[in-house]
């Protein structure tokens, strides 16, 4: 797993609610920070703080393509800059002793392939792995991902290479490998609405049975599960029960919960009448709230 990306302006800056994005749980290892900017040194200055932090992999984002992040000379805005990206991967990899991967995007703009080039100029640089998302940056998450892409690049690497792309089902990934020649697959938009396909991929690759769907108790559970574990998180509790006895806890659940308002309706996406309470769970600001919209939406589905 990575994290959500991290800036390493907002670092640098002391952005408490930044640092807590690179907490490191036992149970999430092994684990990669991302992270993002455009200053080499700054960059390397958040990557020893993030090793600090107890994760595995220090990995750098060259693929958001968002107009903010761009903006800033950050993210898929170094595809343009070999040099400048060039630089913030050697002086990273100097930085830290654990591993530095690089995830970056096809090119900037269409047609422009730029990944082989810069992918052989981080391997020279030090990095240990490269992710490749099939799409240029001016595509966004339009388009299908061009999985000949990932086909070119590995075979102008000597490091492992990861597809990343429109893979959503164990098929998809089966197909990723043997029509690339990738050496593993990276899942991302097609988790978050079903994070039970990570696990229907991994026993396919690993030739174990195949989990079955969840129910929709399964969902309704894991959805509960995340708003405990992000109340605690905001609480800085060990638990859900101890953030429960906090003087603060009230504020402390609406943080987490307005952190969770998108995430939440992707857990029953696609049962019938989801939608019609979509807005209901986008709007929900404490856990007994929560319990009760999810509760009535189980009974009235049964």
């Amino acid at each position: 797993m990575f994290t959500e990306f991290v800036s390493a302006m907002a670092i640098h800056h002391n952005a408490v609610k930044t640092y807590k994005k690179m907490k490191v749980h036992p149970d999430e290892r092994p684990l990669g920070i991302q992270i993002f900017g455009g200053d080499p040194e700054i960059m390397a200055e958040t990557a020893r703080i993030a090793e600090g932090f107890g994760c595995d992999i220090l990995d750098i984002n060259m693929g958001c393509w968002v107009p903010k992040v761009v903006r800033t000379g950050a993210g898929a805005a170094l595809l343009k800059d070999p040099e400048l990206a060039t630089q913030i991967v050697k002086t990273v990899v100097n930085a830290v002793k654990i591993p530095v991967t690089v995830k970056v995007r096809a090119g900037y703009d269409y047609g422009l392939f730029a990944a082989p080039d810069l992918a052989k100029r981080f391997q020279d640089a030090g990095a240990q792995m490269l992710t490749l998302h099939a799409r240029f940056a001016k595509q966004g998450f339009n388009g299908e991902a061009d999985w000949k892409l990932i086909e070119q690049l590995r075979d102008v690497l000597q490091i492992p290479l990861v597809g990343n792309g429109d893979v959503k089902t164990p098929e998809d990934a089966h197909r990723m490998l043997s029509e690339t020649g990738c050496d593993g697959v990276m899942v991302g938009r097609a988790a978050i609405s079903n994070p039970w396909a990570l696990q229907r991929i991994q026993a396919a690759l690993t030739n174990q049975p195949t989990p079955s769907e969840p129910t929709l108790q399964d969902r309704i559970e894991t959805a509960l599960e995340h708003a405990r574990l992000m109340i605690a998180h905001e609480a800085e509790a060990p638990d859900f029960a101890t953030a429960l006895t906090q003087d603060n806890y009230a504020e402390q659940e609406l943080r987490g919960l307005r952190a969770l308002r998108g995430q939440l309706p992707m857990y029953i996406k696609g049962v019938p009448g989801a939608s019609e309470i979509r807005a209901t769970l986008s709007r929900v600001s404490t856990y007994q709230e929560l319990q009760t919209i999810l509760s009535d939406f189980q009974s009235q589905t049964n």
